[in-house]
């Protein structure tokens, strides 16, 4: 019996493990200053040059006072236009999970502020790429109305702890 419990410990172990390996990214918009008015028009993207985006991490948007987060199209975003794809965010933190590669728009839609500089485009690749000491490393939550996740990805995740799963059982009969 006691034999069993360390097995069903080791396998335990090995999915906490490898769930681990599979966190992605928590960019915080901005580093330290956050998602506020820029000293410079190129204050984001200067800031986004410096990041890695993948598919499943989270941009978060921390922000006080008056402030907002949407997404946008490229037009829209060109244009400073404040018609969001899905909802406007005015909660701070907002994130948004990154569930699709490719290029994503955000502005500020209060008052002048994407005119000023308040604006992030950002390139999301397919492939999860390593941290740097710029990030955190969390599991990413969505309080937005993203896409839907790609379905390979959950897959790859859910079929190996499936796997795991089934041994675990077949070594407790």
């Amino acid at each position: 019996m006691a034999r069993r419990m360390m097995g069903l410990l080791g396998c335990m172990l090995v999915v906490a493990l490898f769930q681990s390996a599979a966190a992605q990214t928590t960019h915080t918009v901005g580093g330290s200053t956050g998602w506020t008015l820029p000293s410079s028009n190129s204050f984001y993207t200067t800031w986004a040059s410096s990041q890695n985006f993948a598919v499943g991490d989270t941009l978060e948007f921390d922000f006080s006072g008056s402030h907002d987060v949407a997404q946008v199209t490229k037009a829209n975003y060109d244009s400073c236009t404040k018609t969001p794809i899905g909802s406007i965010i005015s909660t701070s933190p907002a994130e948004i999970l990154l569930n699709a590669s490719g290029d994503h728009y955000f502005i500020c839609t209060i008052s002048n502020h994407c005119q000023a500089g308040m604006k992030l485009a950002i390139t999301v690749s397919a492939a999860s790429t390593t941290t740097n000491g710029t990030t955190n490393s969390t599991t990413p939550t969505a309080t937005s109305s993203p896409p839907p996740p790609s379905s390979a990805s959950s897959l790859s995740v859910g079929g190996f702890s499936a796997v795991l799963l089934s041994i675990v059982i077949a070594f407790l009969h």
